[in-house]
């Protein structure tokens, strides 16, 4: 059985999808289409079901998926290690929200790059969580961070590590609202507390209030900014009351730049996912950074 038609397959298999499969294998969608009805034939059994979008493998299909796809990426990590030219540095493309990823992220993977034997290059690029997954699904990168865990057989998730929320503002409103007199455990009176915020919908400020009060926040946003960072540079500067996670405003509580206006039992936590395409694990310089961004969060959580 040809190598090439099982790994259109089994492409096809993990995209869900003959657009997408065609885009990662760099063929046209005919030509994909034309590879799976061949090896139909060739098994005298239909592989997928032709749904409006995209498609679903049928019974035979999983069958073949499960006992082809483990031996294929373990094809693809040979090819991966046999490098001719020594001088040759495999660049690792990765995509995250722009704060984690260069607060948390980049540090660590800096450390791997290089001219060694296991090093790499390293090209980043930032954006929200859905452009993020669709840019790992159509190839344009390696490896993903995110804030979902994506669905079907195309991406795989591993749990990289939980972010706390803290409810922060600057030391006057503490002292204006009178959650600077009150019990950390006392929700406090904030209703008339401008918000700082990254977004009108109020990502973060809305999602501490649903966890914590219940409730949703009264007042809209005053200093909208599309940057945690900027965000937190506003709440220094006394704009308001924000969100924030701990890792990225834990040096401003330390110093008294900003204070915490509340210590719930449970805070708030969101988890990050390491993503890739899967099957690409198989790569060493994905696998590389995969491991080690696992390794350093261990000390994060």
């Amino acid at each position: 059985m040809d190598l090439a038609l099982l790994r259109t397959f089994v492409t096809v298999y993990r995209a869900g999808s003959f657009t997408r499969a065609a885009a990662l294998l760099g063929l046209s969608q005919p030509a994909v289409t034309s590879q799976i009805r061949t090896l139909e034939r060739q098994l005298g059994r239909p592989l997928f079901l032709r749904q409006a979008r995209g498609v679903t493998p049928t019974t035979i299909g999983d069958e073949l998926a499960h006992k082809t796809a483990p031996h294929l990426d373990a094809l693809v990590e040979i090819a991966e290690t046999r490098v001719d030219d020594d001088s040759l540095l495999r660049t690792l493309h990765l995509a995250g929200p722009p704060e984690f990823t260069a607060e948390r992220a980049l540090p660590v993977l800096t450390e791997l790059t290089g001219e060694d034997e296991q090093g790499f290059a390293l090209r980043a690029s930032f954006g929200n969580a859905e452009e993020t997954l669709d840019g790992l699904a159509a190839g344009h990168h390696d490896l993903a961070i995110g804030t979902a865990r994506p669905r079907g057989a195309l991406l795989t998730a591993t749990p990289l590590c939980d972010e706390e929320h803290v409810l922060v503002a600057a030391p006057r409103w503490a002292e204006r609202t009178g959650t600077a007199k009150l019990p950390r455990t006392t929700a406090p009176a904030l209703e008339h507390v401008p918000v700082v915020e990254v977004h009108e919908s109020l990502p973060f400020v809305a999602r501490y209030w649903a966890s914590v009060f219940d409730a949703r926040p009264a007042v809209p946003g005053t200093v909208v900014v599309p940057d945690l960072r900027a965000v937190l540079a506003c709440t220094i500067a006394g704009a308001g009351l924000s969100v924030l996670p701990r890792y990225l405003c834990a040096e401003a509580l330390e110093r008294g730049d900003v204070v915490a206006l509340h210590d719930p039992a449970v805070p708030p936590l969101r988890t990050y996912f390491l993503v890739v395409r899967t099957g690409t694990l198989a790569m060493p310089h994905i696998t590389r950074a995969h491991e080690g961004l696992l390794r350093a969060a261990a000390d994060w959580n």
